[in-house]
């Protein structure tokens, strides 16, 4: 199966797309897709064409994506949180000859050799309600084809590219239902950025996949989105791990009633987090694991046998290995990097041939994440290999610390980061967001640390902030806080 061929799942009288102001069936989905086909195709775009994507969430952008990929092109997403300079550095590496975006860019020409030819996506529905453009041709393609560039954060060095298939994706999308048992029934609420991975594999391409109904939030605004879970009658809910701290403060037992899955990606689901809304609504939180070069899901708990704290299994295909240093598989309990085999890993990094060789070898994904297994074989992360922090040669790892620290009842979040040190190589530093209307004692905080924490690894400093740099997904941004730091640490001196 193509990606574009996912229109053709659902019956066609079934909801496929649910907005604010309006919703559409199948029949209907097919019919603006296939419109948007012949408007872009009369606009120049061809086969092999990389087209940019610029769009807050909205059944536009599923018909934009769809449309392109149906012609032969490779969507490039781009967060809609960049800046023109950024936007503009993606649109050049991507060599996109056109964009389409739901508002005009200010992009830096100066930085693109051939700026790409924007694209109103009001000015396609305006178009397209008013004039029948002829049918564009039926384009041969392969599985194997190129779909979607997928752009990394680059919170090392600049952003990468990752190059996915129609075939990974589609996989990836089987596979997900499978684990997550997605059915036609379904009502899949979709919050999360339509440009990320998590959001277009697990939200969108999934409940098409099944012929199920989408649920499309333009932002997450905690109280709307809750009212929406409820009137809508949404039961999947996929989140990351911030949304769920929300979700249980502020919903009722009865508000999230309807809902069958709730499903966190992401980032690590703090311990906390998870016991805090089981306690609050009576429901589990699912805790899996992907990334983008992995279209992305790697790992799931199985619905009806979870381990609090892990990510669970393998997806169904997939194939995962924890090494050691020398290449050796770890023993059960043993530390290691998460490497990744199956038909929903990338083709590489567009453009980049050294760095694909570095990510990809002998037909196997290197995450970069450290993680182990249990005697079941159940996956526990324990965090980012670049987010480790090395103390006088001994290994902390920002997980650990944070989860003993979100225990405290003070604290609504929390985030640790490694900086430089002269005399140990690195020391910790912890950031704080107090929960509303409570005082942050550091002191306290410190002592409650030293109760469970190795000397080493507690924070040499504790800093509180009043809302953490978040990126688009709603991840913690620990790049914007090492920032934050070498900014607070030049202001002092």
């Amino acid at each position: 199966m193509l990606v574009y061929e996912l229109v053709q799942q659902g019956a066609d009288e079934k909801i496929a797309l649910y907005e604010k102001d309006a919703k559409y069936s199948y029949a209907q989905l097919k019919k603006k897709v296939g419109q948007y086909r012949n408007f872009l195709y009369a606009q120049g775009i061809r086969p092999t064409d990389n087209v940019g994507l610029f769009a807050k969430n909205s059944a536009d952008f599923i018909f934009s994506y769809l449309a392109v990929v149906s012609l032969g092109g490779a969507v490039v997403p781009l967060n809609t949180m960049l800046t023109g300079r950024e936007a503009s550095f993606i649109l050049a590496d991507s060599q996109a000859r056109y964009i389409l975006t739901d508002k005009e860019l200010q992009l830096n020409t100066g930085d693109i050799v051939s700026p790409p030819t924007q694209i109103l996506i009001q000015n396609i529905n305006e178009e397209t309600s008013r004039v029948s453009y002829p049918a564009a041709p039926v384009i041969p393609m392969q599985e194997t084809d190129p779909c979607v560039i997928l752009y990394t954060s680059g919170t090392t060095g600049r952003p990468k590219g990752a190059l996915l298939s129609h075939r990974n994706l589609i996989t990836n999308a089987e596979a997900f239902s499978k684990v997550t048992e997605a059915a036609a029934s379904d009502n899949t609420l979709c919050v999360l950025p339509m440009f990320h991975s998590f959001a277009w594999t697990c939200c969108v391409t999934t409940a098409l996949y099944n012929g199920a109904s989408i649920t499309i939030v333009e932002t997450f605004s905690p109280k709307e989105v809750i009212q929406t879970i409820r009137e809508m009658g949404v039961t999947v809910v996929m989140g990351v791990p911030a949304m769920y701290s929300y979700y249980a403060s502020l919903a009722t037992p009865a508000d999230l009633a309807g809902v069958r899955l709730f499903a966190a990606g992401g980032a690590s689901l703090p311990l906390e987090i998870l016991n805090s809304f089981y306690t609050k609504t009576g429901k589990k939180v699912i805790e899996g694991y992907g990334m983008s070069e992995a279209s992305p899901a790697v790992a799931f708990n199985p619905l009806g046998a979870t381990k609090p704290g892990s990510i669970g299994l393998p997806v169904p295909g997939v194939e995962v290995k924890i090494i050691a240093g020398d290449g050796r598989e770890t023993v059960t309990g043993e530390i290691g990097e998460i490497i990744v085999k199956g038909p929903n890993v990338m083709l590489g990094y567009y453009g980049l041939p050294d760095e694909t060789e570095e990510a990809l070898r002998n037909g196997w994904l290197y995450t970069g994440d450290l993680a182990y297994k249990d005697e079941d074989g159940y996956i526990f992360i324990v965090d980012r290999k670049k987010d480790m922090v090395i103390v006088s040669g001994l290994n902390v790892y920002p997980r650990e610390v944070e989860e003993i620290i979100y225990q405290h009842p003070v604290v609504q979040e929390a985030a640790v980061i490694g900086v430089p040190d002269k005399k140990r190589g690195e020391t910790v530093r912890a950031f704080i967001v107090p929960k509303e209307g409570m005082q942050l004692n550091k002191k306290e905080l410190l002592s409650f640390l030293k109760k469970n924490l190795a000397s080493y690894k507690l924070p040499r400093e504790i800093i509180e902030v009043g809302a953490m740099p978040k990126t688009a997904t709603g991840k913690i941004s620990k790049k914007d806080l090492r920032q934050l730091y070498n900014n607070l640490k030049y202001t002092e001196s």
